[in-house]
């Protein structure tokens, strides 16, 4: 059994259920952990399993997402979080106003530590920023990211199948299986 460090159930449920599909038991471990602001996703997962893996004797796992938009330069990226706490949606569509390239994409990092190396698995799924909020579903940046003409939030549970973060996990799963 593996340990994914989480406080999002969400998150955890998800994963679950794509771990199902490779025979693989993971474990909810809800617990928090200070995530720095760094470079990329992947510095701040390293930095996150650095320290973890001194509160953890098991293997264990963690995820950690963002929104990247191509005419911002990547913003908000590693610190999609923060942004979303503090303008939300609507400020990103503020941000966007007359801007043509609404081309972004969702990148997913899970980080596994082994007890004694970290190995890293990247989802990317790539979309738009779209003109409105729309869709009752979702959290976070769902509602402004289209995916094929319709947002992460219209499409409810069908998100998951295309997901960033099922790719990752489903590269880490099919890895886990081969390796351990």
């Amino acid at each position: 059994m593996i340990s994914f460090v989480t406080t999002n159930k969400g998150k955890f449920v998800e994963a679950k259920k794509i771990a199902e599909k490779f025979s693989i038991e993971i474990r909810w471990v809800n617990l928090e952990y200070p995530e720095i602001q760094g470079e990329s996703l992947e510095e701040v997962a390293y930095f996150s399993i650095k320290f973890l893996s001194k509160e953890i004797d098991d293997m264990f796992f963690i995820e950690d997402s963002g929104l990247f938009i191509n005419s911002l330069k990547g913003f908000p990226g590693i610190y999609s979080s923060y942004v979303f706490k503090t303008i939300g949606n609507e400020g990103i569509l503020k941000l966007m106003e007359g801007v043509k390239d609404r081309s972004a994409y969702f990148k997913a990092v899970v980080a596994f530590y082994d007890r004694s190396e970290i190995h890293t698995f990247i989802g990317i799924t790539e979309g738009r920023i779209a003109n409105e909020i729309r869709g009752d579903s979702g959290f976070g940046f769902d509602p402004i990211f289209e995916y094929n003409g319709r947002t992460f939030a219209e499409m409810g549970e069908g998100k998951n199948e295309v997901s960033h973060r099922r790719k990752a996990l489903e590269k880490f799963f099919s890895w886990l299986t081969k390796n351990f």
